[in-house]
């Protein structure tokens, strides 16, 4: 890490790039859970419908990324695609994520590639979802089916995008997204299930290839306690965020996703202060989120690289999306300097996409055409590519 007056030099190798989940910007997922709740529930306000249907253009999304000067892309694979129906392993399906590898390493991006982001096959659901006694057997062995998509060319692997918000919101609804601030109590049984689902899954992916990093990514609320509700936001904390954290201590690698903050008063969490900035989540504009997550993982997971699997803003100004990554990235290499093992930074989200019941939130770097499906890029994520490609955050 060097600093100077100009700006800061981010490590040789760090991984520099974007994230997107299947779901969220494939489009037709109708093998899954989430379609299903979409289209037959009443439940969900907006169904995925195409999304960006990154499935059949994905060649566009990645020649963008590479273009515009990122060195690593996150992208999901989606189960319900892979193993349609129990015990059938689609060809096709794990053709197409191959391909999918081999475009981004000949564009010269590195994959990053996400085993389950809250979607499950519409059978796996049926059957009970994570709760059917057999849930961690059944995942592990899809896991194991995806040797040919992650084999050759995959350094990280992330086995379940945000675990405690599984745990949190098992059956969700449009009240409560995914990615909610204040996050309700985790199921005790249901979070010992995914520990287990994660273990197994990262035992499947060593046994396809030893040179894989295996990791988890955690959704970190960033509690802030006001004074005299110290106890009360370490026993809030814990079963929200820390047990899925503490479990990472033997892996190779774990994600941080981190957003806005939430503060904690005796009673619980409060509301946004009054007159705060807000974001189209309804979330406060708090970029110092990272730096403040980043910190608290470390002292959780004592050795374990970090690496930011998530981080951006919800909002239509482009311009308030660059100084809020301007400042989570000061705030990210203030924690390298130091000493924490950081090795990179994939910013959320690649494209305007899909969030879970909604397209009014706007996390994407390009934006997306709901007709067409034109990509363009939006000047932030010309700023951030350039950062990307040099390796060098400048001062503001």
């Amino acid at each position: 890490m060097l600093a100077c007056a100009k700006g800061i030099a981010f490590p040789d190798g760090f991984l520099f790039g974007t994230s997107t989940s299947a779901h969220q910007t494939e489009g037709g997922n109708t093998t899954s859970d989430w379609w299903q709740l979409e289209h037959r529930t009443g439940r969900i306000p907006e169904p995925s419908g195409d999304a960006a249907d990154s499935y059949h253009r994905w060649p566009v999304d990645m020649d963008l990324l590479a273009e515009l000067g990122f060195t690593d892309y996150r992208f999901g694979i989606e189960w319900a695609r892979i193993e349609p129906e129990p015990g059938h392993f689609s060809r096709a399906a794990l053709a197409h994520y191959r391909r999918m590898v081999d475009g981004a390493l000949e564009r010269g991006l590195r994959p990053m590639v996400t085993l389950h982001h809250f979607t499950l096959p519409r059978w796996f659901a049926e059957r009970g979802g994570w709760r059917a006694p057999d849930a961690v057997e059944r995942f592990a062995r899809y896991v194991a089916a995806t040797a040919p998509v992650i084999t050759d060319g995959v350094r990280h692997v992330c086995t379940i995008n945000e675990p405690n918000t599984v745990a949190a919101l098992h059956t969700l609804t449009a009240a409560d997204p995914p990615s909610a601030p204040g996050l309700p109590l985790p199921d005790p049984e249901l979070t010992a299930v995914l520990i287990a689902a994660h273990r197994a899954a990262a035992a499947a992916v060593r046994a396809v290839s030893p040179r894989i990093q295996v990791g988890w990514s955690v959704a970190n609320q960033c509690y802030q306690a006001v004074p005299g509700a110290e106890e009360v936001t370490a026993a809030y904390r814990h079963p929200r965020e820390d047990v899925f954290l503490e479990a990472a201590r033997a892996d190779d690698w774990v994600g941080v996703q981190a957003y806005t903050r939430t503060r904690i008063g005796p009673r619980g969490p409060l509301p946004v202060r009054e007159g705060a900035e807000l974001t189209l989540t309804g979330r406060e504009f708090y970029p110092e989120a990272l730096g403040e997550a980043v910190r608290h993982t470390a002292e959780v997971v004592g050795d374990v690289p970090v690496i930011v699997t998530g981080n951006g803003l919800a909002t239509r100004d482009d311009s308030r999306r660059i100084s809020y990554t301007h400042q989570a990235l000061r705030d990210l290499a203030a924690a390298l300097a130091d000493g924490l093992d950081i090795r990179g930074y994939l910013h959320r989200s690649a494209l305007d996409g899909y969030e879970w019941g909604s397209y009014r939130p706007t996390f994407g770097l390009i934006t997306v055409d709901p007709q067409s499906f034109l990509r363009v890029p939006k000047p932030s994520a010309r700023w951030l590519g350039r950062i990307a490609r040099s390796g060098f955050l400048p001062a503001p």
